[in-house]
């Protein structure tokens, strides 16, 4: 009787906990981690692994090899930033930023189709609005959906709390209400500006902070052998790498990914999601 009485008390004191963290968020609070957070973006040193928010009731889990499950979720979401793929060390998570655009995700979508591979497409609020069709479609091959605020400002981090809520989360109904029932895992910074408050926020609504690795600035259009070799040179244990969807002219990206999927697979790596529940 002891024993059960201690659960329900500690259980009791986690809820009262979490709640009072999303009110002092809500309330434009002090930050929930230390303030040496910096964005991915702009130091590549991993920031210390934050503890883990959780995230609110009726939130779907992920369910292995699919897009969600109805069940809460049994685990909370790290704050830290996810910068690694699920698995083994050769695994890889593609991740595909700044759309959807007409023009460019049908083509990206058709490359991975070819290569048998799954990404992750980091979504703009607004243009998930602008092209509901574009982001089921990407929903129902199987690929996974990430949060990239409402109109990429990449000065966010420098913004008032209540404005990168504002960002974090419109974008996320933004995306959901384009494809009903599918769940957003993941939200990625516009340029990886991140704040404590912005990993927070995301995180207490179910998504991962998710940074990257690897960056072969394909968004700069330096050429496609540029791409390329910085994509096939020293990747590191378990990478993430970006690409873009979104933003301009694309074709390098289209052209680097269909040389560089199987290269990849060649050279015995397999694919697989952005780690979302290890610190």
């Amino acid at each position: 009787m002891g024993i059960v009485s201690s659960s329900r008390t500690r259980r009791r004191t986690s809820v009262t906990v979490a709640a009072a963290v999303l009110g002092l968020l809500a309330a434009a609070g002090a930050p929930a981690l230390a303030a040496t957070d910096v964005p991915v973006g702009r130091n590549p040193a991993q920031p210390p692994a934050g503890p883990l928010a959780k995230a609110p009731a009726g939130t779907p889990a992920k369910a292995p090899g699919g897009n969600s499950a109805q069940a809460p979720a049994p685990y909370g979401v790290p704050l830290g930033i996810s910068r690694l793929a699920e698995g083994a060390d050769r695994a890889i998570a593609i991740t595909i930023d700044d759309g959807p655009d007409p023009t460019w995700t049908p083509q990206v979508l058709r490359v991975l189709k070819e290569n048998d591979v799954k990404a992750t497409f980091c979504m703009i609020g607004t243009k998930a609005r602008a092209y509901p069709d574009l982001v089921r479609e990407v929903a129902a091959a199987g690929h996974r959906l990430c949060d990239h605020s409402v109109d990429h400002d990449v000065t966010m981090d420098h913004k008032p709390v209540a404005y990168q809520k504002q960002q974090i989360l419109d974008a996320k109904d933004m995306i959901e209400k384009a494809a009903p029932g599918v769940a957003v895992d993941y939200y990625r910074a516009p340029g990886g500006a991140f704040t404590p408050d912005s990993r927070a926020i995301a995180a207490a609504s179910g998504m991962r902070p998710l940074g990257w690795s690897v960056d072969p600035k394909d968004w700069s259009r330096p050429g496609l052998p540029a791409i390329v070799a910085a994509v096939e040179n020293g990747l590191p244990r378990q990478p993430t790498v970006l690409f873009h969807d979104g933003g301009g002219d694309r074709s390098e990206t289209v052209a680097a990914l269909k040389e560089y999927l199987p290269w990849l697979t060649a050279h015995g790596y397999t694919f697989a999601f952005p780690d979302r529940i290890t610190p």
